[in-house]
C-alpha cells in the first residue's frame, strides 16, 4: 500500500492486487493485538495515526489503513490472486484469479512484489500436526477456557499467547527447544512469562520439542525423557517464512537457503529488469530484519528508480505519453 501511495504520487497509475482482504496480514493478527511501536512509526502517506493510547491496537492500524486507502483512492483488487508473471521490462502480463475462479490478465510497465511472509507458517514436521486442533494463528483466548493448552515457542508471540491464554482460563503449558525464553521476548513481556512459569501457573518444558500430536494428548521430548501430556488445543508458534513461488514464476533468482531473493540493495530491483521487491520479502527467511517501521519507506527507493527508467524508455521514443 505504502509503494502504491509513493506510485500515485508521482502519477503513476497503479493497481493493487490482494489475495485477502485489506490489510489482510494485519486482519490475521490476534483480535487484542498491541502494536510494539508507537502510532508514528506505522504512518504512511504522510497521514497522520491518531490513537487514544501510545502504542496502537490492531484494530486501530485497520481503521487506518482503510482511511488512507480511502484517501488516496488506491485500486485495490481484493480477494485477488496473482498466478503468474510473465513478459518483460515494460510488457509484463500479470494473471490472476479471485475467490469465484474468474481469470483475469493485467498488462503493466512494471511490478512490484510485496507478498511478506505471514501466511506461511514454520511447521514443526510432527506426527498429528495436521489435526484440527493444532493452529499456527491465534485470535481469541475465550474459546480455550479450561481447555488444556500447549504452546510451542520461545518468543514473543508464543510468550503473548501463553500470558493470554492463561489470564483467560485455559490450563497452559510451553514448550520451547531453547534453554529459556529467546531473548527477542520484550523487556516488559519477559518478566511476566518468566514469573508465571516460576509460579508454577505455567508449566514451561525448556530444551524440549514436541515429538507426536495425537486426538486428546501430545508427546514431548524432555531432558528427563517423553512426557505424554492432556491436550486440547495445541498453539505452534513457531514464526513464518516467505513463499518464494511467485518470485520464480516472475523469474526472480531466490537464495535456496534463506528464500532471500537476488535485487539491488538500493533501488530493491530484482535480477529481473522491471521487477522490484518490497517490505519483509526482501529479507528473506530473516524475518526479523524488515518490519512495518522499516518496509514502509521501501517506496521511496522503488518509484523513484522507476520514474527514471520510465523516463528514459519515452526518451528513447518507445513510450505512448502514459504512465505504466
Amino acid at each position: 500500500m505504502a509503494c502504491a501511495i509513493y506510485a500515485r504520487k508521482a502519477g503513476l497509475d497503479t493497481l493493487v492486487v490482494e489475495k485477502g482482504c485489506v490489510i489482510n496480514s494485519i486482519y490475521h493478527f490476534p483480535e487484542n493485538m498491541t502494536f510494539f511501536t508507537t502510532a508514528e512509526l506505522l504512518e504512511i502517506g504522510d497521514i497522520p495515526m491518531t490513537v487514544a493510547r501510545e502504542k496502537p491496537r490492531r484494530i486501530d492500524a485497520l481503521k487506518y489503513y482503510r482511511r488512507v486507502a480511502e484517501f488516496y483512492g488506491l485500486n485495490i483488487r481484493d480477494y485477488e490472486k496473482v498466478v503468474d508473471i510473465a513478459g518483460e521490462d515494460m510488457n509484463f502480463r500479470v494473471r490472476t484469479r479471485d475467490r469465484f475462479q474468474d481469470e483475469a490478465v493485467y498488462a503493466t510497465r512494471k511490478v512490484v512484489i510485496a507478498t511478506g511472509y505471514y501466511d506461511n507458517p514454520n511447521l514443526l514436521g510432527v506426527p498429528g500436526e495436521d489435526l484440527p486442533k493444532v493452529t499456527h494463528y491465534y485470535r481469541d483466548p475465550h474459546p480455550y477456557y479450561a481447555k488444556d493448552c500447549l504452546v510451542v515457542g520461545g518468543k514473543n508471540s508464543a510468550a503473548i499467547v501463553a500470558l493470554e491464554l492463561y489470564r483467560n482460563g485455559a490450563r497452559v503449558t510451553l514448550v520451547h527447544r531453547g534453554r529459556e525464553m529467546g531473548h527477542e521476548v520484550k523487556y516488559w513481556i519477559r518478566p511476566d512469562i518468566e514469573n508465571r512459569i516460576q509460579n508454577g501457573e505455567i508449566l514451561a518444558y525448556f530444551s524440549s520439542r514436541v515429538r507426536e500430536i495425537r486426538l486428546r494428548e501430545v508427546l514431548v521430548e524432555t531432558p528427563e525423557g517423553i512426557v505424554t501430556l492432556p491436550n486440547d488445543f495445541v498453539f505452534a508458534m513457531t514464526g513464518y517464512h516467505p513463499d518464494p513461488t511467485l518470485l520464480r514464476l516472475a523469474g526472480v533468482e531466490v537464495e535456496a537457503r534463506t528464500f532471500a531473493p537476488r535485487h539491488d540493495p538500493d533501488t530493491l530491483e530484482t535480477n529481473v529488469p522491471g521487477v522490484y521487491v518490497a517490505g519483509s520479502v526482501v529479507s528473506g527467511l530473516e524475518t526479523n530484519r524488515i518490519f512495518i517501521e522499516n518496509g514502509r519507506f521501501h517506496g521511496e527507493r522503488i518509484i523513484p528508480h522507476i520514474i527514471s527508467r520510465l523516463a528514459e524508455w519515452k526518451s528513447q521514443g518507445s513510450g505512448d505519453g502514459t504512465g505504466g
